[in-house]
């Protein structure tokens, strides 16, 4: 189990072989990347995140910890990028590694659902007109509360 809070960019592909080759006995890997988002309607130039960072890792820590408990997993990553970012990079990598399929994709979800709504992260969105803070979503709130 590891937690990585780091600002360079990663390889999702290489995160995932090196993830992959402690894999076990587990008959199944789930492996999430969240990427920069620029839509063509309401593009953007870049994105910083700020956080915390003794308080992110120890919730990302106890998040982990709780779904490694929750779902029986054998093992599970956070990679999870802070300062300036830009459009198609990648800023989050969630991996499982579970027993069966259905506990490492929902061990999965967990953890993005709750990290999306509990880790101390702030957004804010630059874009040709100016920068704005990116507000909370009712429905990440709403996939977080699922989990309860």
């Amino acid at each position: 189990m590891s937690v990585r809070l780091q600002q360079p960019t990663f390889d999702p592909g290489a995160e995932t072989n090196a993830f992959l080759e402690n894999a076990g006995g587990a008959g199944a890997a789930v492996t999430f990347t969240g990427l920069v988002r620029s839509l063509p309607e309401d593009p953007i130039i870049s994105m910083t995140l700020e956080h915390y960072p003794a308080l992110a890792e120890s919730q990302l820590e106890t998040l982990l910890g709780d779904a490694m408990q929750r779902f029986s997993l054998t093992d599970a990553t956070i990679i999870h990028r802070f300062g300036t970012l830009y459009p198609g990079e990648p800023i989050v990598q969630v991996m499982t590694l579970a027993p069966h399929r259905q506990a490492a994709f929902d061990a999965a979800n967990f953890i993005m659902d709750v990290l999306k709504t509990n880790a101390p992260f702030w957004k804010k969105e630059e874009r040709e007109t100016g920068s704005d803070w990116v507000a909370a979503r009712q429905s990440d709130d709403e996939a977080a509360q699922r989990w309860q």
